[in-house]
C-alpha cells in the first residue's frame, strides 16, 4: 500500500543523500480532513455489527480485453441482534445488479461505496441466514500496485495477459462486494474465478475444481479453510506453470506450491529453494507454526512487487535478493536473502494470523513483520547480524507523525510503522533482557490471538503481562507520539549525576542500559523526575548509553 511505497522511496532517497521527510509528508496530506465516506468505510456502525460473516462464495468472471468483471458474492452470516437492515460495501463505479434473499430480489440503497439492504422481515438474533449480491463493471485499475489498490491489467514479456488484484488499505470492496472492515474476518470462503481459455487463476487456499465453461472460459474454484481478512482475498491470472515441494514443520507436512511464468521457471526454482525453507524454519522458531497448514503455502508471480495475500503470497521481486537488489538497511545483510519472500511471508503470522481490528492499528501488521526480517537474519547469521540490520533500518525513520493512525475512518498511521516499529520491538526485547522469554512472547502472541482480530491494548497488554514489566508508557510514547523520549543528565553542586526522562507519554518510565566508559552495561530506570544515576563513578563525561538497541534522544545539561 502507499505507506510501503513511501517507506521504500524514502530509503532509496537516503542513498543519494536526500531527506525522508518530503516523501513521508505525502502521507499527511489529508490528515484531519475526514468525510462521511471515510466514516462509512471505517466505522463499525450497528448496520455492520448486527451480523457476523461466516462464509463467502465469491464467483467472478474476468473479461480481460474489456477490463470488465461480473459475478456475485454469497454472504452467509449469523445475526448478532435483531435487525431488518444491514450494510455491505462495494465501490460505486461497480454496479449492483441485484440483491437476492430467499430467491427474491430485495431493495437496497447506495451511499457512495456503501450499500444498504432492507429485508422483508426481522432477522432474529442468533439465526443463520444468507443473501447474494450480483454486480458488474470496470473495476479501478491500479496505477502502481500494490500501493494504490485495484486490479492490474498487464501483459507478460510474451504478450499474454498478466492480471492481479491488490487492495490493502483502500479495501477489498474496490473489486468485490463484502463487509469491508478488518474487524470481521470470514470463517471460510470459496473463490471461483473464471478466466479466458488458456489462462489460469491462482487464488487463496487449495484448488478444489477446474471447470471448462461453454463460453470458452475456465473456472477455478479455490477453497480457503481458515479465517481470512478481506484485503488478502486475491485473483492472479496468467499463463502459469506450477511446481511444488513440502516442508516438515511444527505441525507436520506443509505443502509448498509455486506458480510462475513459464520462462521464469528455472530462476524461480533456484530462488525459492534458497529462501522459502530457511524463512519457514526461522519464523516457526520465533512465532510458532505456520498458521495456515490447511490452506498450504504458496508463492505466486505477479505483475506488481508483492503483497501478503494469505496462503498465496504475491511475488514480483524479479528473483533478486534484497528489495529489487537493494539493501534496506545499508549494512550488507539485506542482500543475502529475498526481501519479498521473507517480508511478505512474515505477514502470515502478523497481519494474516493476527489482524488489527482497525486500519489505525496497521502497525501490528507492519512493525512486527519488519522486525521479523532481523529475526530471520539472526536465525541464519547470528544475533549480532540481526541487530546490526535492525539498527540500519533507522535511516528510514522520519518521526513525522504517530505510528498509530486515526480510528473509525480507515486511516493508517505514519510509514514509520515499518522501520521505527521494528526498532522499538528490538528495544522492548532489550528491556526484557531474556531472549527465551521474548521468543515465548512472540510465539504466545500467535497462539493466544490465533486467527483473531486484535486491538492496540490486546497486543501491548499481552507483551507487558508476559514480560512482567509495565511497558504501557513505552508503547504509548513510541506509537502515539512522533517525538523520541529524551534522557536528560545533570549534576548537583556536589557533582552527583542525576537523570530523568522528558516525554509526552504520561508517567513515562523506561529501563535503559548505560555504562561508565570501559565498563559493562547495567540497567537504570529513570522516571520523569530527576533521580541519581546508580552507577559507580558515572559522570557526564564518561557515561555511555546503549544506542545500538535504544532509540532515544540524549541531553547533557
Amino acid at each position: 500500500m502507499k505507506i510501503k511505497q513511501l517507506y521504500i522511496a524514502a530509503i532509496a532517497l537516503l542513498g543519494t543523500g536526500a531527506l525522508t521527510q518530503q516523501a513521508n509528508a505525502q502521507l499527511l496530506e489529508e490528515k484531519g480532513k475526514f468525510t462521511h465516506a471515510d466514516t462509512l468505510r471505517g466505522m463499525l456502525t450497528p448496520l455492520r455489527t448486527c451480523y457476523d460473516i461466516n462464509y463467502y462464495h465469491l464467483d467472478v468472471k474476468f473479461d480481460i480485453d474489456k477490463k470488465f468483471i461480473s459475478g456475485s458474492n454469497q454472504f452467509k452470516f449469523t445475526a448478532t441482534e435483531d435487525f431488518t437492515k444491514l450494510q455491505f460495501d462495494l465501490f460505486d463505479n461497480l454496479k449492483i445488479e441485484k440483491v437476492v434473499y430467499k430467491g427474491k430480489e430485495v431493495p437496497f440503497t447506495r451511499d457512495g461505496n456503501a450499500a444498504f439492504v432492507t429485508f422483508p422481515q426481522t432477522i432474529s438474533k442468533g439465526s443463520r441466514d444468507e443473501f447474494t449480491v450480483y454486480y458488474s463493471g470496470n473495476p479501478t485499475i491500479a496505477k502502481n500496485a500494490p500501493w494504490d489498490g485495484g486490479v492490474v491489467f498487464k501483459k507478460d514479456s510474451l504478450g499474454k495477459p498478466f492480471v492481479a488484484t491488490a487492495c490493502e488499505g483502500v479495501g477489498a470492496s474496490i473489486w468485490w462486494p463484502n463487509k469491508d472492515h478488518l474487524a470481521d474476518e470470514v470463517d471460510s470462503m470459496m473463490i471461483s474465478i473464471s478466466v479466458p481459455k488458456g489462462l489460469k487463476d491462482v487464488s487463496n487456499g487449495r484448488l478444489r475444481k477446474v471447470t471448462q465453461l461453454r463460453d470458452g472460459y475456465t473456472r477455478f474454484d479455490w477453497f480457503v479453510a481458515n479465517p481470512i481478512n478481506n484485503y488478502d482475498v486475491v485473483a492472479n491470472i496468467a499463463d502459469y506453470v506450477h511446481f511444488g515441494d513440502t516442508y516438515m514443520g511444527e505441525k507436520g507436512k506443509l505443502n509448498l506450491d509455486y506458480w510462475v511464468l513459464p520462462y521464469n521457471l528455472e530462476k524461480a526454482k533456484k530462488q525459492f529453494a534458497a529462501n522459502v525453507k530457511p524463512m519457514l524454519k526461522a519464523f516457526e522458531h520465533w512465532f510458532g507454526p505456520y498458521p495456515f497448514y490447511e490452506d498450504s503455502y504458496k508463492l505466486v508471480e505477479t505483475p506488481h512487487l508483492g503483497m501478503e495475500h494469505q496462503s498465496a503470497t504475491a511475488y514480483g521481486n524479479k528473483y533478486l535478493n534484497g528489495y529489487l537488489g537493494y539493501d534496506m538497511s545499508g549494512t550488507g545483510w539485506g542482500t543475502k536473502w529475498d526481501y519479498i519472500i521473507v517480508h511478505e511471508s512474515g505477514h502470515e503470522w502478523f497481519g494474516n494470523n493476527i489482524t488489527g481490528k482497525d486500519l489505525a492499528d496497521m502497525w501490528v501488521h507492519e512493525s512486527f513483520t519488519c522486525y521479523s526480517e532481523s529475526l530471520f537474519i539472526e536465525d541464519n547469521w547470528g544475533k549480532a547480524a540481526g541487530q546490526e540490520y535492525n539498527f540500519g533500518l533507522r535511516k528510514g525513520i522520519s518521526n513525522d507523525s504517530p505510528i498509530v493512525g486515526v480510528y473509525n475512518v480507515n486511516k493508517e498511521g505514519s510509514g514509520d510503522m515499518y522501520p521505527k516499529g521494528a526498532v522499538v520491538l528490538n528495544m522492548v526485547r532489550t528491556i526484557i533482557n531474556d531472549d527465551e522469554k521474548w521468543r515465548d512472547i512472540m510465539r504466545g502472541l500467535n497462539k493466544t490471538f490465533y486467527h483473531q482480530t486484535v486491538t492496540y491494548d490486546d497486543i501491548t497488554g499481552y507483551i507487558s503481562k508476559q514480560a512482567g514489566i509495565d511497558l504501557s508508557s513505552v508503547f504509548d510514547q513510541y506509537l502515539h507520539y512522533k517525538t523520541l523520549p529524551v534522557l536528560e543528565f545533570t549534576k548537583t553542586p556536589d557533582n552527583r549525576l542525576l537523570c530523568r526522562w522528558i516525554a509526552e507519554a504520561k508517567d513515562f518510565k523506561m529501563p535503559i542500559r548505560v555504562k561508565v566508559k570501559g565498563g559493562e552495561f547495567k540497567f537504570i530506570t529513570p522516571g520523569t523526575g530527576f533521580t541519581p544515576v546508580n552507577l559507580a563513578g558515572a559522570t557526564k563525561d564518561n557515561i555511555e548509553i546503549d544506542t545500538l538497541n535504544y532509540y532515544v534522544g540524549v541531553l547533557m545539561d
